[in-house]
């Protein structure tokens, strides 16, 4: 299962845990385990997120591989202009 690594902000939406571990062989994958198993998160996750999967930012990251001993970052997204 990969780990997933929650910034401060998500983790009271996923009972207080800074990782959870979900099954998923993409992103898109991993961020829906992740919505099953936390409903909480679903509307911060679907604002969007940024994705680091084994320490590399990945752009459009729904169909990018995750391999079972990954580590998944879900970075906030910078807001403002």
């Amino acid at each position: 299962m990969a780990e997933v690594h929650l910034w401060s902000g998500l983790r009271a939406l996923a009972d207080g845990k800074d990782m959870v571990e979900v099954d998923g062989a993409t992103v898109g994958q991993v961020l829906d385990a992740l919505i099953k198993a936390h409903p909480g998160l679903e509307p911060a996750l679907k604002r969007g997120v940024s994705v680091a999967v084994d320490g590399t930012i990945v752009p459009n990251s729904r169909n990018h591989p995750v391999g079972p001993e990954s580590e998944v970052f879900l970075l906030q997204k910078p807001a403002g202009g």
